[in-house]
């Protein structure tokens, strides 16, 4: 990897691009050139810089850098721990019990682990939904990790041992975020991350005023089956607070004056279909965004059950959206002929979604000429299922997976290349999130470590079959219970 110097111009080469434009453009045998930080052509037979690194894009699909809109990257130390649990079980676990135990250091852990993991699945800029910062010294770790990654990233800072009206008003919140965001830099963003209970007296709201005048978009966890309602989505519209930069996550319980109220403010949802058909947030709301005209994006929640792609994302997304317009139609005695959503929009969504949904569709999200260089390169010569390329959103969505990521740029930066990550020490990450589990399961003791990875199973009850026959009669020649 020595060959791949910083700042050394890149042309990924005769492959088919994928640019996310305006008109979705797909461009066969096709360049994208990179000079910079800046995508500096995109097209046939490029003329490029005599230094540039020339990769071999043929037979593979090079599209923009996905986004990730709302990922809490503290808990991806404990990945897989939470596979078997339910909400409110998630719930248990780091809002009421042991959430309250991690460290800075293990936010610090998590983060550049989880970091790393978007780079590899060429997810390019991935929110951190922070709701793990009960101190300062936990942010400060929390922006260290993001910035030791070359990675694009936004902190959506959170708190969810505190209600947003006492962290949001402290002085100390205000002092970190002038100290580490006053500077304007697109490779690491801000937003806050706080959830409205539907409290009548809207303590929120004082929140709302913090980040109005910080100028920070929120994010917020709206329509969360037995957490928050439409109570929530009023009490933030009747006060005025429901702005276009409001990303709400899930969004999977609501009313539909609710999903008016959004639609008309000028927000967007962030689906992640693999939590809520997991652990019960809502049944994924996309058939019912499409109907309101609600702009999406994609995310992937959290590592302590799922996967850390928006392969798996996008996948589930189709499968969930495809699965209720078949059972709505069947209820109705109908069946479907065409698909409403297709495997090209949820490749929009991946990628134009999420930076339209950051207000970063001027610099992000497409390739472009004059955009940051935010480019993924999906191509494995040595697997049977990356040929042939007929249908390339669908075999985004549905053939390719992680290991299918070849290269990755990041503002330029190759940060993958010919499958393997560039310059990161996995050894090194590798053995501060060993100290972490280490000390989660140290502190939590055997017996709730076990217990808390393998919740009880429900009683199950078997129905009582009237076909089940154990007794031939010859005589009869019957079956006989």
């Amino acid at each position: 990897m020595s060959e791949i110097q910083a700042g050394r111009p890149v042309v990924l080469r005769r492959g088919m691009v994928l640019t996310m434009n305006d008109a979705h453009d797909i461009l066969r045998d096709a360049d994208v050139l990179v000079v910079d930080d800046r995508i500096a052509g995109v097209g046939p037979g490029l003329d490029a810089p005599a230094d540039a690194l020339e990769i071999d894009a043929s037979d593979g699909i090079v599209m923009p850098g996905m986004i990730d809109t709302h990922r809490h990257m503290w808990q991806t130390a404990l990945r897989g721990y939470g596979a078997d649990w339910t909400l409110s079980q998630y719930f248990v676990f780091f809002y009421l019990e042991w959430g309250k135990i991690f460290r800075p250091q293990d936010i610090h852990a998590g983060n550049v682990l989880s970091a790393i993991e978007s780079l590899d699945a060429g997810v390019t800029t991935t929110v951190d939904w922070s709701h793990g910062l009960q101190t300062v010294d936990h942010a400060e770790a929390a922006v260290d990790a993001l910035q030791s990654v070359p990675g694009r990233f936004v902190l959506a800072y959170g708190n969810i041992q505190q209600g947003p009206w006492e962290w949001a008003t402290a002085p100390d919140f205000r002092a970190f975020v002038e100290r580490r965001f006053r500077h304007g830099d697109d490779m690491l963003g801000f937003q806050m991350a706080f959830d409205v209970t539907g409290d009548p007296a809207f303590p929120e709201q004082e929140a709302f005023k913090v980040a109005r005048e910080l100028g920070a978009p929120v994010t917020t966890h709206a329509g969360v089956w037995g957490a928050t309602n439409d109570d929530g989505i009023r009490l933030m519209h009747e006060h005025g607070f429901m702005a276009p930069g409001t990303v709400y996550v899930h969004a999977a319980t609501l009313e539909d004056d609710s999903y008016h109220r959004i639609a008309a403010t000028g927000g967007s949802v962030s689906v992640s279909t693999e939590s809520e058909q997991s652990a019960g947030q809502g049944y994924p709301p996309t058939w019912r965004l499409r109907h309101h005209d609600i702009p999406v994006s994609l995310s992937m929640d959290t590592s302590v059950w799922w996967s850390g792609d928006l392969f798996c994302a996008m996948r589930a997304t189709l499968g969930a959206d495809r699965s209720r317009e078949h059972l709505e139609a069947h209820a109705r005695q109908d069946t479907v002929t065409n698909h409403h959503l297709r495997a090209e929009q949820v490749v929009d969504w991946a990628t134009r979604g999420g930076s339209r949904a950051l207000g970063m569709d001027g610099l992000i999200g497409s390739l472009e000429a004059g955009k940051k260089a935010d480019v993924v390169l999906i191509k494995n010569d040595a697997s049977p299922v990356m040929f042939p390329l007929l249908h390339p959103y669908g075999h985004v969505a549905f053939q390719a997976q992680r290991a299918d990521v070849h290269t990755v740029l990041v503002n330029g930066r190759v940060v993958k290349h010919e499958g393997r990550l560039v310059g990161i020490d996995l050894a090194r990450v590798r053995a501060s999130v060993g100290e972490t589990v280490a000390f989660a399961e140290r502190t939590l003791g055997a017996e709730a470590w076990t217990g808390g990875m393998h919740p009880e199973i429900p009683e199950r009850t078997i129905l009582q079959n009237p076909y089940q026959y154990t007794t031939w009669d010859a005589g009869s020649a019957q079956w006989k219970q």
